[in-house]
């Protein structure tokens, strides 16, 4: 029997909103997407779409040019222009075959077109790649446009139903407070997009294509790559935020190698310029069933780190059952 919070944490299927004049093209529509797993709302006009887009906030909308009372051109241009449906994407039914009502469709919001007579292959794959944009843009990090919290939840539980041995790196700007505090935001989110920028470009030259890179949030991001490959992704980060990184001092700062921070009380407290401190475990030897279980073991890595001075990379080698910070202490291998 299942349980209620089995129910709760069952994945939600996506909503799509039809929003279609014809009954039976609808109909067949509805039946198409239904059999696909989603949860399908339906329009007859335009008029009942831009109402049903406001008041359920459908995942995306299927939305037909030709309607009567509001076409799909309005409807498009209302929602994209009201802000809180603007985020939905649309793909536009259209029998125009004209390159120019096919662009006026695209320049009013539309994300994607099909022209009928459709290929439902067509149409379903569409749907399919324009949920997953949707949902990768949501989740994205605004300051640095990586993917987000639960990207990486998905990206780590895909690895282990797949079977994939993985190593995950965790990496923290050390002294990246006292760094924000000191030459105020803005400083602070060049020092992230910094980091964002090397990890990216670091795991695009060193790295396999399906590795993955995520900004957890702040100055904490993931990297998700091949075993074989990690421990010289981790060592380049290190040394290449090392050498990019006093860049964002000023020049007397960098000079004297600190800075001073007041505190709450006035008083001044000296920090060292930043460092970074990367966290490396792997599942080859040990197995993780959650990210919250890797996410810890990459905590204790990341504590004994930053108990060092300059910047780190440590490799947790603890087997099954091995009691946790004995590894680090061991068997930690420190980068540069």
């Amino acid at each position: 029997m299942e349980t209620t919070k089995q129910k709760d944490m069952a994945p939600v299927s996506p909503r799509i909103l039809i929003v279609e004049d014809e009954d039976s093209l609808r109909t067949i529509l509805k039946i198409q997407l239904e059999k696909e797993g989603y949860t399908v709302l339906t329009a007859p006009d335009g008029e009942k779409g831009l109402q049903l887009a406001i008041e359920e906030r459908p995942d995306l909308i299927v939305l037909d040019w030709m309607m009567p009372k509001m076409d799909g051109q309005e409807v498009c241009h209302r929602v994209k222009t009201n802000f809180a449906t603007s985020h939905i994407p649309i793909v536009m039914l259209t029998a125009k075959f004209e390159l120019k009502d096919r662009l006026k469709g695209l320049s009013d919001g539309a994300n994607d077109y099909v022209v009928k007579p459709y290929e439902a292959e067509e149409l379903l794959l569409r749907v399919r790649n324009l949920l997953m944009w949707s949902r990768s843009q949501r989740e994205a990090n605004p300051l640095t446009g990586l993917p987000g919290n639960a990207a990486i939840d998905q990206e780590f539980q895909c690895r282990v139903a797949g079977g994939e041995t993985f190593a995950f790196l965790y990496l923290d700007i050390d002294n990246f407070k006292a760094f924000n505090d000191y030459y105020g935001y803005r400083k602070g989110d060049d020092a992230i997009r910094l980091l964002a920028e090397l990890l990216v470009a670091i795991v695009e030259a060193d790295g396999h294509p399906d590795d993955f890179v995520g900004h957890v949030g702040g100055d904490d991001f993931v990297v998700i790559a091949e075993p074989d490959s990690a421990h010289r992704i981790a060592d380049k980060i290190v040394a290449e935020f090392d050498k990019l990184s006093p860049g964002l001092y000023q020049q007397e700062d960098r000079e004297l190698g600190r800075i001073e921070v007041a505190d709450r009380r006035g008083r001044l407290k000296t920090f060292p310029l930043m460092t970074l401190t990367v966290a490396g475990v792997t599942n080859r030897d040990r197995s993780y069933m959650h990210v919250g279980e890797i996410s810890d073991t990459s905590a204790e890595l990341k504590h004994f780190g930053k108990s060092r001075q300059g910047s780190i990379v440590v490799w947790e080698r603890r087997a099954e059952g091995e009691v946790p910070g004995q590894a680090a202490e061991r068997e930690g291998r420190l980068g540069t």
